[in-house]
């Protein structure tokens, strides 16, 4: 058995760091690598029309606004924030972010009890293999998360607000409410943590960001028949751009072959 599918014939999607010190890999696409995750800006560079999705850790806030400020422009809060669910890792800055630009977060339904202050994730399993990370997961923040008035539910007609052109997908097993946000016109693919490019249980992995496809990460995925589903789900798709929660971007014939044997193989190479 193996944990996880080499993605040796794969392109990583080429990426120009504009000064500010996120990395662009599509003209309204960037991504900001924060420790042990990924928060991505969507809108041109200089333009106001921006949204963030994800938030990074409760230490993310200053560097977020910072590489914003310089990629936007200072006093240019985004139209929104979008979450793909509710871990310490990309909800951590939500609240702060939210209060100092005056914006609503929004993630899905299933996701609000995480996000409202009434309930907490279960608890990580350390066992899942892999290295460090996983073992010392049971020690990462599990909640309850409190956003208030800023929390709204994603609309029912699946649009993202402020990503014209985009729709959010229920890609559940990861977490109840994740989400995935997909992009037709040039299949572009934002997946959280539905699957990753690096190992995430695995501190040396994600130092080294080596191009691997993975499931999502061990310690914090309950429901692995959810999670295989989601994966089936969104390599049907036939992404052209992927950007996940943990790893580089990645792209192509070789980066979709991988992901489909993911699929194919889910519960041979993901699940622990």
């Amino acid at each position: 058995m193996t944990s996880q599918v080499p993605l040796r014939d794969l392109d990583a999607a080429p990426r120009r760091n504009r000064g500010d010190n996120a990395w662009s890999i599509a003209g309204d696409l960037a991504y900001l690598k924060l420790m042990m995750v990924n928060v991505v800006f969507y809108g041109h560079p200089r333009e106001p029309d921006w949204v963030l999705v994800d938030t990074g850790l409760s230490i993310s806030a200053d560097e977020i606004m910072e590489c914003a400020e310089k990629r936007f422009g200072s006093d240019t809060p985004p139209r929104a924030i979008i979450l793909t669910h509710g871990h310490f890792d990309h909800v951590g800055s939500a609240k702060t972010l939210a209060d100092r630009w005056d914006v609503p977060v929004y993630a899905h339904p299933d996701e609000l009890p995480y996000l409202d202050g009434s309930t907490s994730y279960p608890r990580a399993d350390p066992w899942v293999g892999g290295g460090t990370l996983a073992l010392i997961s049971p020690l990462f923040p599990r909640g309850p998360v409190d956003l208030g008035a800023r929390l709204h539910t994603l609309p029912d007609d699946h649009s993202v607000p402020g990503m014209p052109g985009w729709q959010w997908i229920h890609t559940p097993g990861h977490a109840p409410g994740h989400v995935s946000l997909w992009r037709e016109a040039d299949k572009s693919l934002i997946a959280g943590d539905a699957f990753i490019t690096t190992g995430q249980e695995s501190a040396y992995d994600v130092a080294t960001q080596e191009l691997e496809m993975h499931g999502p990460p061990r310690y914090f995925t309950p429901d692995w028949e959810a999670a295989e589903a989601s994966v089936q789900t969104l390599a049907k798709l036939n992404p052209e751009l992927v950007i996940t929660g943990h790893g580089a971007p990645a792209k192509g014939p070789g980066m979709r072959t991988a992901l489909k044997r993911l699929a194919r193989d889910f519960r041979e190479v993901a699940v622990p």
